[in-house]
């Protein structure tokens, strides 16, 4: 029986599109090994770790990862790529270019757009303009209010059942009752609701109590209704133990962090939002991380001009340094990879409802080849974002990545 097995999947691969990976570390959330991976027509054949199941003949396209590690690509809950309407900051073609270098093949754009992403028009031409550049799979986020004025959701109910995500990213959504009436409506729609945790009453002299009020309303909201809830980029040792607590009892909350929000902390100056914050906030997160309460890493990939950031735009272009910077975070806290695969593919793939983050049999072959010994200063002219505004240009980050693979076709390779 196994060798006809071997002799079937043999057959399959000389009759269809193939690429073998091999000589190479594999590891995904659940597993590190060293083997080969067989892919056709898209989707991974098998992951053989033995002699006997390697030898298949040549497939299509081979490659060599000797020294190297397979991962799952990366999946990014948190991107802003302005298109519609900003398109001088970032577009779908240019994000995407510079999601494929970071090892990112899917994406969750935010709705802040112009026209705002709170209609199914907008929704399908990001969806249509990401197919036609070819490198990512992209998911709009759906504005959970009409153009993210905070009054009036009425749009929600007639979104169909590809709307993953709904958030008001960049505002926040200071209305409870209409927190708690897209809870509720998330159960119908299946959708999950993105909170940008900010009390504005609090932004301009205490971003740290902006940020734990509005996050304590929305886990209670979520309490209440039994709604599914996503803390997009916690920063606060005090929204940690919130969803520490909540999560012990059974709350239907995940949350996600930065990698910029693990790195630099407050004594470096640089806008962004959330603002990056203590040691011990740091050390609360990574301890969050190790004991499994932090779910997602996610960019909060957010380009701007040189002209709005020198006038106060707070974001970061941080797709492309994320997969380094979170490496060399875990290097030093002594975290596995494994458990940086599930935060950055695994995770985010299966909150999405996809068939992507493992290296397994039939799961579709979006993949990374990452080296993680290579240590290089980050530059600003080797970004493939329209714009390079970045706090780690000049760092020295621990990896890179060589190769990114989507549906079984190289689409980023490192010159």
């Amino acid at each position: 029986m196994r060798k006809r097995k071997l002799i079937d999947a043999y057959i399959a691969i000389m009759l269809m599109k193939s690429v073998r990976i091999s000589n190479v570390r594999i590891i995904d959330r659940d597993k590190d090994v060293l083997g080969e991976v067989l892919i056709k027509d898209g989707d991974i054949l098998g992951v053989y770790t033995s002699k006997s199941d390697m030898d298949f003949g040549r497939a299509e396209i081979e490659i060599d990862g000797r020294g190297k590690i397979l991962m799952p690509s990366f999946v990014d809950l948190h991107t802003h790529f302005r298109d519609p309407g900003f398109t001088a900051k970032e577009d779908i073609k240019t994000g995407s270019e510079a999601a494929v270098k970071g090892g990112f093949t899917t994406v969750c754009t935010m709705a802040n757009t112009s026209p705002i992403c709170d209609n199914m028009d907008v929704f399908e031409y990001q969806v249509e303009n990401a197919r036609k550049v070819g490198l990512v799979d992209l998911f709009p986020v759906m504005a959970i209010t009409k153009g993210l004025e905070g009054n009036n959701m009425d749009h929600l109910y007639y979104v169909d059942e590809r709307v993953k995500l709904v958030s008001d990213d960049g505002r926040g959504l200071m209305n409870s009752y209409f927190m708690e009436e897209a809870l509720e409506l998330s159960k119908n729609k299946n959708f999950i609701v993105c909170s940008h945790a900010e009390d504005t009453a609090f932004s301009k002299h205490d971003m740290r109590k902006a940020e734990n009020y509005m996050s304590l309303r929305d886990i209670y909201a979520s309490m209440q209704t039994g709604g599914r809830l996503h803390l997009c980029h916690v920063s606060t040792k005090e929204v940690i133990d919130m969803i520490r607590k909540a999560r012990q009892q059974d709350a239907n909350v995940t949350c996600e962090v930065a990698p910029h929000h693990l790195y630099f902390t407050d004594d470096r100056y640089y806008r962004v939002n959330p603002p990056f914050r203590k040691k011990d906030d740091i050390s609360a997160i990574i301890k969050a991380i190790k004991e499994g309460y932090v779910d997602v890493i996610a960019t909060d990939h957010a380009p701007h001009t040189e002209f709005d950031k020198e006038n106060g735009a707070p974001g970061i272009s941080g797709i492309e340094t994320a997969f380094a910077a979170v490496n060399t975070v875990f290097m030093k806290n002594r975290i596995d990879l494994r458990t940086l695969s599930k935060l950055m593919s695994y995770n985010p793939a299966h909150m999405l409802g996809l068939k992507k983050g493992l290296i397994s049999k039939d799961y579709k072959a979006d993949l990374v080849l990452v080296d993680i010994d290579k240590v290089n200063t980050i530059k600003k002219e080797d970004f493939a974002s329209k714009n390079s505004n970045s706090p780690f240009i000049g760092e020295r980050l621990f990896g890179e990545v060589l190769l990114t693979i989507k549906a079984g076709e190289i689409v980023y390779k490192k010159n």
